[in-house]
């Protein structure tokens, strides 16, 4: 399927946030989601996977949370990403942003919407899942530092795909387990992937954590689980 992109503001002034958009470029009807960008920017692997999500029936749009900013080196990365988590609800305001975007676009059917994240992005979907009430699938992907509380998973309406490598560093196993345990007391659905020999950002072949076999398997699992939830 053919794609088209753009860069658009997500908010009804024109003058505020942008995201990158790409839709099928036909006049049809598509569901929408919402893509968070990993600790690096909207680089080359982000817009690719965009691309990829929309040639397959989506209408994606990826808020821009470091504002034009895209970091090449990785000590960057971790500047404008701690600028983000130390200024969270500014970002999880820009996420709904771009979620009201996609709700008002006259083409983006049904209502009830989409959402993943990388990394840094991956933590802002779940956090953003307790406070979006219009979901209906929600995939975070190796989100580092979530600590679920009940008072937020009652609020947690979509179900959950949650995907991490069995080598990431920065996510020890009992944090995972510790996620799935709180989702499933709460009576909240959740499934949770956890690849073996995979380590953080493993599905981004541009740097060097890319495991094949791993990322191929977890690209088909996710469209999956969308087309269930959001088709």
């Amino acid at each position: 399927m053919i794609v088209k992109a753009e860069t658009v503001f997500t908010d009804a002034s024109g003058t505020g946030p942008r995201g990158y958009l790409v839709r099928p470029d036909d006049a049809a009807n598509y569901p929408g989601i919402v893509l968070i960008q990993e600790w690096r920017g909207i680089e080359p692997h982000i817009r690719d996977l965009a691309q990829k999500l929309a040639a397959q029936g989506y209408i994606v749009l990826v808020p821009d949370l470091y504002h034009g900013q895209i970091a090449t080196e990785p000590d960057d990365a971790l500047k404008l990403m701690m600028l983000v988590r130390s200024n969270i609800d500014r970002a999880l305001g820009e996420i709904q942003m771009a979620l009201e975007y996609l709700r008002n676009d006259a083409r983006v059917q049904p209502k009830n919407l989409g959402l993943m994240g990388f990394c840094m992005g991956g933590l802002l979907t779940y956090k953003m899942a307790s406070r979006y009430p219009h979901l209906a699938a929600v995939s975070p992907w190796y989100g580092a530092g979530y600590d679920p509380k009940q008072e937020d998973l009652s609020k947690v309406s979509a179900p959950l795909l949650a995907v991490y490598g069995e080598l990431d560093k920065g996510i020890p196993p009992e944090q995972i387990h510790q996620i799935e345990k709180s989702f499933a007391e709460a009576g909240k659905q959740i499934t949770v992937k956890v690849y073996s020999g995979a380590g953080h950002a493993f599905l981004n072949n541009t740097h060097g954590a890319y495991h094949e076999a791993s990322a191929k398997d977890a690209w088909q699992m996710a469209p999956d689980f969308f087309k269930r939830n959001l088709v």
